[in-house]
């Protein structure tokens, strides 16, 4: 199967659960053993070196509009696509691998199911097949995810003025999430804000949810400790209570080796894609978490990822396999000269 025909197919399924049932059934009809795990991951093959594509989407993909050279939809490219390439990139599974696909890698998964995978089958060497053409991940991007809640009694906007305001607090807390480092090696983010109920009320609960992501993990730590203590602060300033939650966490740093990153770029060379060396958020991070040699390779050419308008050039497709197969060629043999 071309890995069109099976985007057209796979990228209309909705669902983890699904989608690791058309995978079984695909790999299952080849003849490959197909395991899975409590998770929802599944993989196949039983090699040291792992190829990882995740399966979950952030918007629930449904049929694609295909023109001739765009084909459009929620999740066409992120990873739709990349596990298309994945799935397709060999009419068996090769001597020395393992194809694996994740849940979990989006949203508030927080690599729930790449970690699962790589702390049960300790790979030992993990390359995950996501994003665009000419991405060559070899440092992890981490992050943390709070969730900060102000509370307090609330009561008449009129009648309790004097009364303690958690929203007074919670514009405190943004402020102290904007003043954070930004913009070379870090970002933050307010994602969600919300609360406060009547125009006439004072608020008796408001929160907002953030993102505060760094390539440095040093950076990353200070980040979050000001975070609580940001949070701390501000409640004491407006003498309401504060609830701070983590709701994710992901680790930053790079085990990428010479061997990985000389074979990508090999790998390029051969496909006619030009490479670009830098850091991103994917399950490889999960590797690196264990200290297990790990890249990321982008696959396909698209834009819009996360939006109802996402598309994906069908014919990037094959020069994902091609960059695949070519990595393999040349990692393969060396991974196997060293076990």
């Amino acid at each position: 199967m071309t890995p069109q025909d099976f985007l057209r197919r796979f990228g209309a399924v909705a669902g983890d659960e699904a989608r690791a049932e058309f995978l079984a059934d695909f790999f299952a009809a080849r003849g490959e053993e197909v395991r899975r795990d409590e998770e929802g991951n599944l993989w196949v093959g039983g090699g040291p070196v792992a190829f990882a594509a995740h399966i979950d989407t952030v918007l629930e993909p449904r049929p694609l509009t295909l023109e001739e050279e765009r084909w459009w939809g929620p999740a066409a490219g992120d990873n739709s696509s990349g596990v298309a390439v994945l799935a397709t990139a060999w009419e068996r599974v090769p001597e020395g691998a393992t194809l694996a696909f994740t849940v979990g890698e989006e949203g508030l998964g927080n690599l729930r199911g790449a970690r699962a995978f790589v702390r049960e089958q300790r790979p030992a060497a993990f390359v995950a097949v996501d994003g665009y053409l000419g991405s060559l991940v070899s440092r992890a991007l981490g992050s943390v995810r709070y969730e900060v809640r102000f509370l307090a009694a609330g009561g008449h906007s009129w009648g309790d003025r004097s009364a303690p305001n958690p929203a007074w607090a919670l514009g405190r807390m943004i402020q102290a999430v904007q003043a954070l480092p930004c913009c070379e090696g870090a970002s933050r983010s307010v994602a969600r804000v919300w609360g406060g109920g009547a125009i006439n009320a004072i608020p008796e609960e408001v929160g907002l949810a953030l993102d505060v992501r760094a390539v440095d993990p040093v950076r990353l730590d200070e980040a979050e400790q000001r975070i609580r203590t940001a949070a701390m602060e501000a409640a004491h300033l407006e003498q309401v209570e504060t609830e701070v939650r983590l709701l994710g966490r992901r680790p930053a740093g790079s085990t990428a080796n010479a061997d990985l990153l000389a074979c990508a770029r090999e790998a390029g060379a051969s496909a006619g894609v030009t490479l670009e060396e830098g850091a991103g958020s994917t399950d490889m991070a999960a590797a690196v978490e264990q200290g297990i040699p790990a890249i990321t390779l982008g696959v396909y050419r698209g834009g819009g990822a996360h939006t109802e308008a996402e598309w994906v050039d069908p014919a990037s497709l094959d020069q994902g396999v091609a960059l695949l197969r070519a990595f393999w060629r040349c990692y393969g043999g060396r991974a196997t000269s060293q076990a």
